[in-house]
């Protein structure tokens, strides 16, 4: 049995995606130790992962905090981050180093530990990742890393990762993984001709088991589902206009509205619209005939794995390239935020939810991404990375040749 350490942020789009991925290695007997705040604990204990309790400093969405659009404000946030993690998991590690470590591209303390113990490493990534000339096809956007404060804070990085010991400035330590399980549908990832298929293997949405979340009704007539996410949910207006935009069709409308709109902001809800702080939307995208998302990767890739037509509202970040990328594979519609209206809002939902060539579109996708690897193939990929021997009854053994039952 070996140990794996699975390091990344506490937010659910970076949790949730790669705990399937957990519970497989754990059903392998693998002992996997994961550093998450309280709120996240129960989560991972689920997939039989011990839940290495740690303190964050990062926004909670359910506490009315906010994540940054991005920049260099993010960056710091992130470096803080790990900073106060490596801190923690290294204290509570200190006795008995992981024999591997994974990672996301926000785990910099497990990155950082894995550097400076010599353990393999290997990135589950819940995001698109870089191919060939991302750093020249992406300098606008990178830029704000180039200009005075970004150079500051990657000094500052710098700082860091000398003072650990982790042996790399922050260009390498950014940049791209010595190995990388991918965990998106490769429809949603930008020039995947251009992707080192000797560096990344995509194995498509990690989907796992979440009967415990709850199930939902079969409807027994359209079914909309409108969600925005954990983190960009305040948004009273745009809630208004989907009741507006919905009522009356003969549609049920499913609100999943967060934690920082109270209904009364919302008027007067007609019977055709539930309204919820929270619904299992695996469940709910299972009878859904159409998906208001806010573009978000893990919402992407469930609409893809269920075959449901979505109408992309993109919020921040990630989201816009997510929300484009729907809309050329011909399984949904970018409506930008400042133009939804509930004329526009109804008109999109009804306009796809109608299309033969976007039904179709929808299930060619859905078989694609129910035949990729997912959990198993991800598993099989971290698996091939432990060293020879650990875990087995012989690690360590004194006599180097098992003679001794590994004592």
């Amino acid at each position: 049995m070996s140990h794996v350490l699975m390091s990344t942020s506490a937010a659910h789009g970076h949790i949730h995606p790669n705990l399937p991925v957990i519970a497989e290695l754990v059903a392998r007997g693998h002992r996997v130790t994961y550093p998450v705040p309280e709120r996240f604990a129960d989560a991972v204990a689920a997939t039989g992962a011990t839940a290495l309790r740690i303190h964050t400093d990062l926004p909670d969405p359910a506490k009315g905090e906010q994540w940054p659009d991005g920049g260099v404000e993010a960056m710091r946030l992130f470096s803080d981050e790990a900073r106060s993690a490596y801190a923690q998991i290294s204290d509570a590690l200190q006795y008995e180093h992981p024999d591997i470590v994974c990672y996301d591209g926000s785990g910099w303390a497990g990155h950082a530990l894995s550097r400076v113990w010599g353990t393999p490493r290997v990135e589950l990534a819940p995001h698109m990742i870089a191919w060939d000339g991302f750093e020249e096809d992406m300098a606008e956007a990178l830029a704000p890393l180039e200009e005075p404060e970004g150079l500051a804070w990657r000094s500052e990085l710098d700082g860091w990762l000398d003072e650990v010991g982790a042996g790399v400035g922050n260009r390498e330590f950014l940049g791209r993984p010595d190995r990388s399980v991918v965990l998106i549908p490769e429809a949603m990832q930008p020039n995947l001709e251009r992707v080192d298929r000797e560096r990344y293997t995509f194995v498509g949405p990690v989907i796992g088991d979440r009967s415990h979340q709850g199930l939902w009704p079969k409807p027994t007539t359209p079914l909309l589902l409108v969600s925005l996410g954990s983190a960009y949910t305040d948004r009273p207006d745009f809630w208004r206009d989907v009741v507006a935009a919905m009522h009356g069709t003969g549609w049920t409308t499913v609100l999943a509205t967060g934690p920082h709109v109270a209904r009364e902001d919302l008027g007067e809800i007609p019977d055709d619209v539930l309204v919820r702080e929270w619904v299992p939307q695996l469940a709910v995208l299972a009878h859904a005939s159409a998906f208001v998302t806010h573009a978000g990767m893990g919402g992407c890739s469930e609409g893809l794995w269920h075959g449901v037509p979505m109408v992309a509202v993109p919020q921040a970040v990630d989201q816009f390239g997510n929300a484009a990328r729907l809309a050329e594979l011909g399984v949904g519609e970018h409506l930008p935020a400042g133009e939804v209206t509930p004329e526009t809002l109804r008109s999109a939902v009804l306009r796809l939810a109608s299309s033969e060539v976007v039904a179709q579109r929808c299930a060619e996708q859905k078989a694609v991404a129910r035949a990729a690897g997912g959990a198993v193939q991800a598993a099989d990929v971290v698996e091939s990375l432990i060293p020879r021997g650990v875990g087995s009854a012989c690690a360590g053994c004194v006599c180097g040749a098992g003679g001794c039952g590994g004592r």
